[in-house]
């Protein structure tokens, strides 16, 4: 599936900071950012990210921080006044 047609069906760009617990060192926390196109609230595809994690990978979840913001909004959609052409 094509970005703009995941963009006009609510996918909206997700970033989320994992905070996590370092395999050989369990007191130490390190950060990692994952960024996807994903559907708020529910954010599927995080989740699924999130499932793999805790069944394939060492570190141990300590938090997860989430940001989502549209890439195409009825906000920035604007008609233009003016048409400029450059050579």
């Amino acid at each position: 599936m094509y970005k703009i047609d995941m963009q006009l069906r609510g996918y909206r760009l997700t970033t989320a900071e994992i905070l996590y617990h370092m395999p050989d060192h369990p007191k130490v926390l390190q950060s990692f950012l994952w960024q996807e196109l994903d559907l708020a609230p529910k954010f599927p595809v995080l989740n699924k990210f999130l499932r793999f994690w805790e069944d394939n990978i060492e570190g141990k979840l300590h938090s997860v921080r989430v940001a989502a913001r549209g890439l195409i909004s009825p906000a920035e959609l604007k008609n233009v006044g003016a048409e400029f052409t450059m050579h």
